[in-house]
């Protein structure tokens, strides 16, 4: 009897750290490769790696790097309806990729019409162990067991999944799906159902390698000068923002090592909902939006706010999580079950058009590839993954709100390798279209689970790359502590009004006057006066 090897990063990191930072914990696959190589439609009787490779080449052509996989390979090798995309990883974590199909293809009754359906395979060589509340609902499979002993049917984070164990290894079978009734704008998850099942009866053992996978290690050190820079701890949420005023997970948790997403410094992870110029996002507000510098407040803890996208509060220290803040996206890690499913992260400053103006100008503030990776976007979608699949770590970032005009322009789309640090964006204001969020980057981070791809807060290791990017510590600010002075940060002005004749002269010569006399030191008479 096989027995899964639970390991924490933790043993395997040589440097001292701070306490509070941990490393993530993870499960190592025992792969039965005598099993898989017997699985294989033309097995003989030579060991696995021998008959694996033959089957490798006889499918790189059609899955490049297949080899690589650290697990057996499932495909569906007779494809039928489903066309395979050019998101194939393969490993040393094992592999991940995509398959589509159109709707009305393959006899499916689908009322979605809007796009292509992806279907999501994954094979993992290790998988995270997540702490606290997952919110996944999950259903019996019994026409699939005799072809998958075992196997689950799992509704989580707006995905259909069937959740499955082969030679060993868990794998996944994922379409991102609504549990709602078919609409043409959403794919159902009743809908989604009988194509995963057809994806299932197509799967066969298509390539891989037998090799060691080894527990994955996680860089924790930390630079020993110390900075400016300060940040509220994990979970610690503006008041009441939470879903249905729920706090927020105190996850310390460094996920992954990455370069920080910005190409510079300073920036800051920020709430664009419960700060000036936010919307309180559908929580209610007393007072009025829509005019700049105008006073307002979100009901649920009155924090004063000013109608003003530059205000100083928005662009200086500290950070604070935002993880879990009040949003309508399904989040496994959040209390509630609901979240914001990533960060939004301010850059470092706000551009304005004139003085007029309450908003910040975009694609003034570059963004960097965290890590080398694979690309994954579809062309005009607003959202871009980098995927990563290495010894030490199977994860995907995505960036989101940068403009899809500008990515698909510049080749950023699926198949696409990048290198860390390369320079793939500028920060946008890119909702639906232009203008139709705040001038931020929202940043999430998903790690391979038993239960597929699942949401986890990307903020300590935010914290992290940060720390490495301006060398220097930053500062937790701990519930209980007192809130810091936000600084006086004044925005820059493209287009500053000219000032009159006379208000350049008195400007000079209030420049050139010499410095006054330290002024008397004001009596108990003059105080007394001065209040009344």
């Amino acid at each position: 009897m096989r027995f899964p090897v639970i390991v924490s990063a933790a043993l395997l990191v040589a440097s001292s750290v701070a306490a509070e930072i941990q490393p993530p914990r993870v499960t190592l696959t025992q792969v039965d490769w005598a099993a898989a190589a017997a699985s294989l439609p033309d097995r003989g009787s030579e060991q696995p790696a021998a008959e694996f490779a033959r089957t490798n080449a006889q499918t790189e052509k059609r899955f490049p790097g297949i080899s690589k996989s650290s697990v057996p390979v499932l495909l569906p090798l007779d494809s039928g309806p489903f066309q395979p995309t050019k998101y194939f990883l393969p490993g040393p974590a094992g592999y991940t990729g995509t398959f589509t199909i159109n709707s009305g293809e393959g006899g499916f009754k689908i009322s979605y019409k809007k796009k292509p359906i992806d279907i999501e395979i994954t094979g993992a060589g290790y998988t995270y162990n997540l702490e606290g509340p997952d919110h996944h609902e999950t259903f019996p499979a019994k026409d699939l067991q005799d072809a998958f002993p075992g196997i689950r049917r799992i509704l989580h984070e707006a995905h259909v999944r069937y959740v499955f164990e082969r030679f060993g290894v868990p794998y996944i079978v994922s379409i991102q799906c609504y549990d709602r009734r078919p609409s043409s704008k959403f794919l159902s998850c009743r809908e989604a159902d009988p194509i995963a099942v057809k994806f299932l009866s197509l799967l066969r053992t298509a390539g891989g390698t037998p090799q060691t996978i080894e527990a994955p290690k996680v860089d924790l050190t930390q630079p020993t000068d110390t900075s400016d820079f300060t940040y509220y701890s994990p979970g610690d949420l503006i008041p009441n923002s939470g879903w249905r005023k729920m706090p927020g997970r105190a996850d310390y948790t460094v996920y992954a090592n990455m370069r920080y997403p910005f190409a510079e410094a300073p920036s800051y992870v920020k709430s664009q909902s419960f700060m000036p110029w936010g919307d309180c996002y559908r929580s209610g507000h007393s007072g009025r939006l829509g005019r700049k510098d105008s006073q307002y407040h979100c009901k649920v803890n009155g924090i004063p706010l000013t109608f003003n996208e530059s205000a100083a509060v928005n662009f200086t220290y500290p950070w604070r999580d935002n993880f879990c803040e009040l949003r309508d996206f399904l989040v496994g890690q959040c209390p509630g079950g609901y979240g914001h499913q990533g960060q939004d992260i301010r850059p470092g400053n706000c551009v304005l058009q004139n003085e007029g103006a309450d908003r910040c100008l975009p694609y003034q503030h570059r963004l960097a590839a965290v890590r080398d990776g694979l690309i994954w976007r579809t062309p005009g979608n607003l959202g871009a993954y980098i995927v990563v699949n290495t010894k030490n770590d199977f994860v995907r970032f995505r960036y989101l709100h940068m403009n899809p005009k500008f990515m698909d322009d510049e080749g950023l789309v699926t198949g696409r390798q990048v290198s860390q640090g390369e320079i793939i964006g500028k920060v946008a204001t890119w909702g639906d279209y232009e203008n139709g969020t705040s001038y931020h980057l929202h940043f999430n981070m998903q790690v391979v689970t038993k239960l597929g791809w699942v949401w986890v807060n990307p903020y300590m290791s935010l914290v992290l790359a940060y720390e490495k990017l301006i060398g220097g510590r930053g500062t937790e600010i701990k519930p209980g502590d007192p809130a810091p002075i936000i600084p006086d940060k004044p925005p820059v002005i493209l287009n500053p009004a000219p000032q009159s004749d006379a208000k350049a002269a008195d400007a000079k010569a209030a420049a050139e006057k010499p410095a006054e006399a330290k002024p008397r030191k004001k009596t108990r008479r003059h105080l007394r006066k001065r209040h009344r």
